[in-house]
């Protein structure tokens, strides 16, 4: 089973909190050795989630945009991952820092950390996960807290 992950950054302690447990029951649920967790590391629920699948036995695929930078956390689990995806730039027809539509492309569900509210990255996310008719789990605890 091959799952994308996509959320917001920045949540507050307590949200974080009652998010990384989400994750980890989903990723239990899901029986991570047959679990690979696909997603582009950014900070928060998309690091959480790769943790998780990689403590449960896992393994993770990486989408790198086309000229990110990975600080220590991202190479961190990077070196980790049995596949890296490195998009084109934009200007040579790829899809550049579009991760989304590449995001979608390899999985067969998606996990999406989000508080519902329209326009947001994991909105758009969502979006083109419906339209693409993957199963789409969307994690936002009670009393979690939206970013600002």
């Amino acid at each position: 089973m091959r799952v994308g992950i996509t959320g917001h950054q920045g949540l507050s302690d307590l949200t974080e909190m009652l998010v990384r447990g989400e994750l980890w029951q989903l990723v239990t649920a899901f029986g991570a050795y047959q679990l690979v967790g696909v997603g582009c590391l950014a900070p928060g629920p998309e690091r959480w989630f790769a943790q998780a699948v990689l403590d449960h036995g896992g393994r993770i695929e990486v989408i790198v945009p086309a000229g990110a930078r990975p600080d220590a956390a991202r190479s961190r689990l990077l070196g980790r991952a049995t596949a890296v995806h490195r998009l084109a730039p934009a200007a040579a027809g790829g899809p550049g820092d579009d991760t989304c539509r590449a995001l979608v492309g390899m999985v067969d569900e998606l996990i999406a950390v989000w508080d519902g509210r329209p326009g947001s990255g994991p909105a758009r996310v969502v979006e083109e996960a419906r339209r693409a008719g993957l199963f789409v789990q969307v994690v936002w605890p009670d009393g979690g807290e939206s970013p600002a």
